[in-house]
């Protein structure tokens, strides 16, 4: 399946050339189109590594041509034109195409010529971020039914707070519901989130107005941020920290994950804040509900990368 599509279109000596770069569930395909006609394609698993894909280019220079794809920093991918020992083209002018792959290895704690090495981690990587999908799956699915559900319910009837209430009492249900099915719905802080769901429900029941259901997201954020930061400065991630890192194939700094967690919550919550002030609330809710998913997302993996553990750090 199809997650997303890189296209890089680009001219070489009068030819039309296009690099598609597609990201799928399990692998990187990478095609080479000129004038509209499959030329090459390549593609890597995730379970083997990451590579910089080189496509060879046809030329009548006589000299070798061929383009490579990479990313260049943690989300986007560039393409280089070579020809010979020269750079004739480059998308991203000044930026290494080269840095993704090099940035993985780099990540593994492994020089560049162990590549053996680094495929395998990678492969124990993969093994363990499927074992966790299977068993967390069932939660995120929960977490986006009711986000999805109060969406509806606050589209459809324009009444937020009745939408806040709908969604607490569902997510009550399913807390009902974890004690009649093996599968786990609640996640990995079960008595947590337990918790967080009755104050939310109450929070729903007592500001019945629809700004106050707004700011509901800013300051239940806050307040668990609080918590976050307190776990991770006085019990150096003992719970919240040691929880998250359940969920993440790399070892992680308990104490550096959770202040980290407190810091996005912070973010977002203000975030929640400034929409809230600023904005009509339709777009509140289609933030709410689509928009600081990604943004969040994005600040989630810039505290994991933080927070992870390098071979070089000393054993607390």
């Amino acid at each position: 399946m199809r997650v997303w599509t890189y296209l890089r279109p680009f001219e070489y000596r009068g030819l039309d050339c296009v690099v598609e770069v597609t990201l799928t569930f399990k692998e990187t395909i990478s095609r080479l189109f000129v004038d509209n006609e499959l030329m090459d394609e390549q593609s890597l698993a995730y379970s083997v590594g990451a590579t910089t894909f080189v496509h060879p280019l046809p030329s009548s220079s006589g000299q070798t041509a061929r383009v490579k794809s990479g990313y260049y920093n943690w989300w986007n991918i560039g393409i280089a034109v070579i020809e010979g020992d020269n750079t004739v083209y480059e998308s991203h002018p000044g930026r290494d195409v080269h840095h993704g792959e090099e940035l993985v290895k780099k990540m593994l704690g492994e020089d560049p010529d162990s590549a053996e090495r680094a495929s395998s981690k990678l492969r124990s990587m993969a093994e363990t971020n499927q074992n966790k999908w299977r068993r967390n799956k069932y939660s995120i699915y929960a977490d986006l039914a009711l986000g999805l559900l109060f969406f509806l319910v606050g589209k459809f009837t324009e009444d937020l707070a009745l939408a806040a209430i709908v969604g607490a009492g569902a997510g009550l249900g399913l807390v009902v519901a974890q004690r009649f099915v093996k599968v786990d719905l609640l996640g990995g802080f079960a008595v947590f989130g337990t918790i967080m769901l009755l104050i939310s429900a109450g929070f729903s029941l007592g500001f019945q107005d629809d700004y106050w259901v707004q700011m509901k997201s800013t300051i239940l954020g806050l307040f668990t941020a609080s918590l976050f930061m307190a776990d991770g400065l006085l019990r150096r991630g003992a719970y919240f920290g040691a929880r998250i890192e359940r969920y993440m194939p790399l070892p992680l700094h308990h104490d550096r994950i959770a202040v980290g967690m407190s810091l996005n919550g912070i973010i977002m919550a203000g975030a929640n804040y400034l929409v809230t002030e600023n904005f009509s609330e339709d777009f509140w809710l289609t933030w709410t509900t689509f928009l600081d998913l990604p943004v969040g997302m994005a600040l989630f993996y810039s505290v994991v990368y933080w927070a992870r553990k390098k071979p070089t750090d000393r054993v607390a």
